[in-house]
């Protein structure tokens, strides 16, 4: 059976990826620590849609969760078309001070359970010569952030990969997207406990992501920065010297943590 499997997907995008691709018929498999949130998302988009829902249960900071769901969706029979790799937290604060086995959780889940369902998924999906993958990057990953910096670099090792491995797979009909929203109104900040969340003018949705994705999808991107703020900002610091773009990033972020 054809399915799209969604990591994060208990709120947040990846929720809202879920309910939009279930609406299309898409059906699903979805991937978070919430068995209670899952069990209750499954059922009301089977009941609404008329799809098949399944849930895993898995921590994806665990070394060996992406083997692990891998091996449970070919149990199941599922042939995974679409991947979209949306789990994913951040980190606020004076790197120095923050507690490493935290940040080294942070990168586990952002990079190393990202490789892996890439790399797991995309085999299938080469020997068919079709298949989307949509991994969720940030608009953070596009200049050095101090006071977010192994966030930040773990983003901007996303969204570097993801382009790579874009063009490695193009002529196996496979189309990689880099999604990089900015401020989203989500529990991202909550689950990354970060205080003071960031709300720009045009702070977007979950949903509006999820639609500027499908759009560049369409269009067959390879890269898309979700938010006509976040696009200015990130297209600045392309023009605008690290060293300056640095020094401001420090200052904004150095004022919220006093």
């Amino acid at each position: 059976m054809k399915a799209t499997l969604i990591t994060g997907a208990s709120s947040g995008i990846g929720e809202a990826f879920a309910r939009r691709l279930a609406s299309e018929k898409h059906d699903l498999v979805l991937v978070a620590r919430s068995e209670k949130v899952l069990h209750g998302i499954c059922d009301e988009l089977m009941l609404k849609h008329e799809i098949t829902a399944h849930y895993i249960v898995a921590d994806l900071t665990d070394a060996d969760a992406p083997t692990k769901v891998f091996a449970e969706t070919e149990t199941h029979g599922f042939e995974i078309d679409w991947l979209i790799n949306n789990a994913g937290f951040g980190s606020m604060g004076d790197f120095a001070e923050l507690p490493l086995e935290i940040e080294l959780m942070m990168i586990d889940l952002n990079i190393r359970s990202l490789v892996a369902l890439t790399h797991l998924y995309l085999q299938g999906m080469r020997s068919r010569r079709r298949g989307k993958i949509v991994n969720v990057s940030s608009a953070a990953g596009f200049q050095p952030v101090p006071y977010m910096a192994a966030y930040a670099a773990t983003k901007a090792f996303v969204t570097s990969f993801s382009e790579a491995i874009a063009e490695e797979n193009r002529e196996f009909g496979i189309q990689v997207l880099a999604l990089c929203p900015g401020s989203t109104k989500t529990n991202f900040f909550a689950a990354s406990e970060i205080d003071r969340p960031f709300e720009l003018k045009g702070q977007q949705t979950a949903e509006d992501v999820v639609e500027t994705a499908m759009r560049a999808i369409s269009n067959g991107r390879t890269k898309v920065i979700s938010g006509f703020v976040n696009s200015v900002v990130a297209t600045a610091t392309k023009v605008m010297p690290t060293m300056v773009s640095r020094k401001v990033a420090s200052k904004m972020l150095r004022s919220r943590l006093k």
